[in-house]
């Protein structure tokens, strides 16, 4: 089943508190929805996970640094696309922030078009990144059932094996391997197990 997500919103983390809420103001102007945080640390505390967001975000800020806070995302696996807004840039802290993940940096003060242009184009990668995001989980989620033997069956399936060479390669029956695979595709409530070799590979989810 399919789970629509809500709207993207626009995370704010920047301790200009004049920044942030002129930010705010510009955005309101196009009808895009932002929340504000004056740190990394009250952010982390306050977003949802699992709601599509993109994040404007400072690189100085006291506590955590613009930086700490994109990887401490990826580490968490959150997709959302991240721009950098600083008064401090220059090129190589913009190629450390690209290098990082990053989509965009801004310079403070800047252009507001130029910002709504990035952020309406980040709003519309966000729908889809999540929405990959989701269902990357989803797949994870069917194949977290298997046993280790069913993990190790369906990994010689991704691989292109056949029945009586998986059984050659355990050392054990076809009838065995083709009950194995049977478990399989009903665990995971597949319609066979080329669509869930599909999945596994479209979502890039190792086994």
């Amino acid at each position: 089943m399919t789970t629509t997500l809500s709207a993207p919103v626009v995370h704010i983390v920047d301790d200009d508190e004049a920044h942030r809420q002129s930010l705010v103001f510009l955005l309101k102007t196009v009808g895009v929805q932002a929340l504000t945080y004056p740190d990394a640390a009250g952010f982390l505390a306050e977003f949802d996970p699992a709601e599509p967001g993109v994040v404007i975000v400072d690189v100085r800020m006291p506590g955590s640094s613009g930086f700490q806070l994109q990887e401490e995302l990826s580490a968490r696996e959150y997709p959302a696309p991240v721009i950098f807004c600083s008064a401090h840039g220059d090129i190589p802290m913009s190629v450390r922030a690209m290098r990082l993940g990053a989509v965009d940096f801004l310079e403070k003060p800047y252009e507001p078009q130029r910002m709504l242009d990035v952020v309406q184009d980040q709003l519309r990668e966000a729908e889809r990144c999540f929405a990959a995001h989701a269902e990357r989980l989803r797949v994870r989620e069917r194949i977290s059932t298997l046993t280790p033997r069913e993990r190790e069956v369906l990994r010689l399936v991704v691989d292109g094996l056949s029945s009586q060479l998986i059984a050659r390669r355990l050392g054990t029956s076809v009838k065995t391997v083709d009950v194995h695979r049977a478990r399989i595709k009903s665990k995971t409530g597949s319609t066979s197990l080329g669509t869930l070799v599909r999945d596994l590979l479209q979502n890039s989810i190792p086994l």
